[in-house]
């Protein structure tokens, strides 16, 4: 449950709100002993309940928030709130974080009346209402449901079915990706989900003692199997190839060996020898961090001459797609008919039947001008090289997404009102709207997932939730078959 409806309806006092607004309980740990037998409690969603008086206590979890464990909170009982010297030695804003919480209850009768809390889903709490619809989407058997039903001739992929199809295609896959950021908390614990759903088999370069370090510190429990490969311990071997790869522009052995020091490049050097088959970074590092080591040791797929991103947005009732949002600042024509065509194919590749609008501020021939006869052009050569691609534009976003706006601008397009990939005629206008239907419409996006490289390799946002990274995980398995 949300800490929120733990303080709603325990009636609980507020002493510092610290992260209440955004703080889930995930356990309950009574500090009845000693404080070493506290310690193995303060793991991320703990709240810990103990009388004001345990200093040891307060001491030992303001310690654990201060080496980044996300508690829950702590709750002091009996009404008994830290000592004066307790209180301003953890008053620091260093320390705003953390939830205090206080009831004049005893301990006893608090535990009970945890034990007690109603488990039932709030009104006001649509993640874990889409948590519960996603774990009920994973265990539906579709094959059975299909037989007893007709389905229509147009299907919208609704995002819990998108989700659902993502994460059997990836079973499926049963591919092997490296993550180089593997002693990043979010990172780690995206990998242990991946490990127990069969999702990937995902690859942790790194040091040994720090990536254990870290999943001990923020509760993650990392499967006996998982592999953690000691990065210094191999970082030689892959300095002979990566000069040779490079040698067109004259890497040394001691340039290459500096630049393997980046486990990024350490595991784009895994992915291009085949010893993994597809990499997921970006939590930490930078998008061109992630991708310049991809475009000089994995280079393009034959037949491809950009690479290009996409995102898909889960929307209410479907999924779209839209390009590219996230690798080129400013595509020419021809640029732009690729961006489509590779869109369209990502859009196929998970369950979508594209129909794709060349977005612009003017629909079919009502506007002039250089940008939109961009888009025109670029309309025009994409249809030339993917014949059978239902393409249509330049069109404006709403005539494209809109069906009685389409029928107005547009009467005689098959696209129109229908679309489904938006590809946007450059970097400033895709980024934007994507952020701005991202956070307005607080929707989901999943990506920025790379098109037209030999290998998979995706970027994740700095910003990402583990949900985020597993999802860009399952994407770039599918994306290695």
């Amino acid at each position: 449950p949300r800490l929120v409806d733990v303080v709603e309806e325990l009636g609980l006092k507020t002493i510092r709100p610290g992260s209440i607004d955004v703080a889930r309980v995930r356990q309950i740990a009574v500090a009845g002993s000693a404080v070493e037998n506290a310690i193995s409690w303060l793991r991320p969603g703990t709240l810990l309940v103990s009388s004001g008086d345990r200093s040891d206590i307060i001491l030992a979890a303001s310690l654990a928030h201060l080496k980044g464990v996300p508690l829950a909170g702590i709750l002091f009982t009996c009404e008994r709130e830290p000592a004066e010297s307790v209180a301003a030695l953890t008053s620091s804003s260093q320390f705003n974080g953390l939830t205090l919480l206080a009831t004049d209850k005893d301990t006893y009768e608090t535990s009970v009346l945890l034990a007690g809390l109603n488990r039932g889903v709030t009104k006001d709490d649509p993640l874990r209402m889409q948590q519960i619809i996603e774990a009920v989407v994973e265990r539906i058997d579709m094959a059975r449901i299909k037989s007893f039903i007709a389905e229509p001739g147009e299907t919208h992929l609704t995002p819990p079915a998108f989700r659902h199809r993502l994460i059997q295609m990836a079973r499926s896959a049963n591919k092997r990706i490296v993550l180089p950021e593997a002693d990043e908390p979010r990172t780690l614990r995206a990998a242990a989900i991946c490990h127990e759903k069969r999702i990937a088999h995902c690859i942790l370069p790194g040091d040994p003692a720090r990536i254990r370090e870290m999943a001990e510190m923020h509760g993650v429990v990392l499967p006996d199997d998982i592999t953690i490969i000691d990065a210094q311990a191999v970082r030689d071997r892959y300095v002979a190839p990566m000069v040779e790869m490079r040698k067109s522009k004259g890497l040394t052995p001691e340039d290459a060996a500096e630049q393997l020091e980046d486990t990024v490049v350490l595991g784009t050097m895994m992915l291009a020898l085949g010893e993994v088959d597809g990499l997921v970074s970006g939590a930490v590092h930078t998008t061109a961090n992630t991708v310049r080591p991809a475009l000089q040791l994995i280079k393009t797929a034959p037949g491809q001459a950009i690479v290009s991103s996409v995102f898909f947005m889960l929307m209410p009732d479907q999924v779209l797609v839209y390009g590219d949002c996230a690798i080129n600042p400013d595509p020419n024509a021809e640029e732009l008919a690729d961006i489509a065509i590779q869109s369209a194919q990502s859009a196929k590749a998970f369950g979508l039947e594209p129909r794709v609008a060349m977005i612009s501020y003017s629909t079919g021939s009502s506007g002039e001008g250089a940008d939109v006869d961009k888009v025109r052009k670029a309309t025009k050569l994409a249809r030339e090289r993917a014949p059978d691609l239902m393409i249509d534009g330049p069109m404006q976003y709403d005539a494209a997404s809109v069906e009685s706006v389409g029928r107005q601008k547009a009467p005689d397009s098959a696209v129109a009102g229908r679309a489904n990939v938006f590809i946007f005629p450059d970097l400033n206008t895709g980024n934007t709207t994507y952020k701005a239907v991202q956070r307005s419409a607080n929707v989901v996006s999943v990506g920025p997932m790379l098109q037209g490289l030999c290998k998979p390799v995706n970027d994740l946002s700095r910003g990402a939730l583990v949900d985020d990274i597993v999802y860009t995980i399952a994407l770039t398995a599918i994306q290695a078959v």
